[in-house]
């Protein structure tokens, strides 16, 4: 037998295993068989276990010569009928985020993992941030609706990765996997269920014979059918403002249909996007909001406050992106306090700030990277604000 035919996309089983590689390992259960990188910490142990595995699997993994190239080869990829991935930190992502504007225009499913570390610029390598929320919302120019997803476990970069690729495979856009630098090198147990209890999502086909087919015609969810290459379909692909042809049309009201409908397909199924967890929120009189690594000492210290009598609670995020303002509305209506720590300067904290309406305190809790709250600090400014 075919030795690569013996070896599964899917390792169904317990593992001890570090993010990175669970993130790895869940892209390939997702269907990934294209991987396009660069070498950056903290996410190289990506690129490095894809370069193994791809070729296990008659995959596809390329290095290119930088992140430019990276971003482009992952385009190019999906519309030859690849999902495909790339993975990068801060100053890769910068690099990118051209091409991303790129991928949002055409509508071309991919993922792209974004091991957070400490910034601006070089910055602080191998060590922890948060601080690309708002770039990842912002990045590229023009007006377009991100999803963005925020691991907190290593059992989550398998499970996340998974729901990134059939978000974008759905919806026809670029999704970023956010992690950080301590969840990508953490390890712990990971567990992978068998290949037929993995949801998968792909990208919808034409129905209508290739004389029929319109490129960007959206169906009733706004999401356009996808040919790929090689189908007997004409595919079109250009950043230009375009009509349902895929011919660029440079007017008004070609922009208007173009874009709108490029937002309404995430705005109008937000909900169906947001994914949320909630501790101890159902009498909390301070809540707390969190995420990533962060939400795991956040959720220690709402624990221990619960232990001295503070009714604390905890609203993690899981989804960035769409950013999930109805349900801190709501909250802000039964809590004093919002506290939010995070590894970075107030980037959720101004977004809850904006969310609350005035209707609550928002404090945030910050650390410009490098190392993570502790537990203590964070019940440290909880019992300050009861006093």
């Amino acid at each position: 037998m075919n030795e690569k035919t013996e070896i599964p996309n899917v390792r169904t089983g317990m593992h001890y295993t570090t993010g990175n590689h669970a993130a790895a390992e869940g892209a390939l259960a997702a269907g990934c068989i294209f991987f396009g990188g660069y070498p950056i910490t903290p996410s190289s142990e990506i690129a490095e276990h894809m370069s193994i595995r791809l070729p296990q699997i008659d995959g596809h993994f390329v290095q290119f010569e930088d992140e430019i190239a990276s971003i482009a080869g992952l385009l190019g990829a999906s519309w030859g009928g690849s999902k495909s991935m790339t993975a990068t930190s801060g100053p890769g992502y910068s690099l990118m985020v051209e091409n991303i504007g790129l991928g949002m225009m055409t509508e071309t499913p991919c993922v792209i993992v974004n091991v957070q570390r400490g910034g601006p610029s070089t910055g602080l390598p191998t060590l922890v941030g948060q601080q690309d929320i708002m770039q990842t919302k912002w990045g590229s120019h023009g007006d377009y609706e991100p999803i963005a997803l925020c691991p907190s476990s290593v059992q989550e970069c398998f499970d996340l990765i998974i729901t990134a690729f059939n978000f974008s495979e759905q919806y026809r856009l670029p999704v970023t996997f956010l992690m950080d630098e301590t969840l990508g090198h953490m390890s712990e147990r990971l567990i992978i269920p068998a290949k037929e209890k993995i949801k998968i999502v792909n990208r919808k086909k034409p129905t209508v014979p290739p004389e029929e087919y319109l490129p960007y015609k959206p169906d009733k969810d706004l999401v356009p059918p996808m040919a790929t290459a090689g189908e007997g379909y004409n595919v079109m692909m250009t950043g230009l403002t375009h009509d349902e042809r895929g011919y660029p049309v440079i007017t008004a009201e070609a922009q208007e249909l173009n874009v709108k409908r490029i937002n309404d397909k995430i705005r109008l199924n937000k909900n169906k996007i947001i994914k949320l967890e909630e501790y101890m929120l159902e009498d909390a009189e301070i809540a707390l909001i969190s995420f990533g690594s962060t939400a795991r000492a956040t959720k220690g210290a709402v624990s221990r406050a619960r232990e001295k009598g503070i009714k604390a609670g905890l609203l993690r995020l899981i989804t960035i992106w769409p950013f999930p303002d109805e349900r801190i509305e709501t909250l802000a209506d039964q809590v004093k306090v919002i506290m939010v720590p995070e590894i970075n300067y107030g980037q959720i904290t101004r977004e809850v700030d904006r969310a609350v309406h005035g209707k609550t305190e928002v404090k945030g809790i910050f650390k410009l990277g490098g190392a993570l709250h502790t537990p203590e600090e964070i019940l440290n400014e909880i019992e300050r604000r009861v006093k």
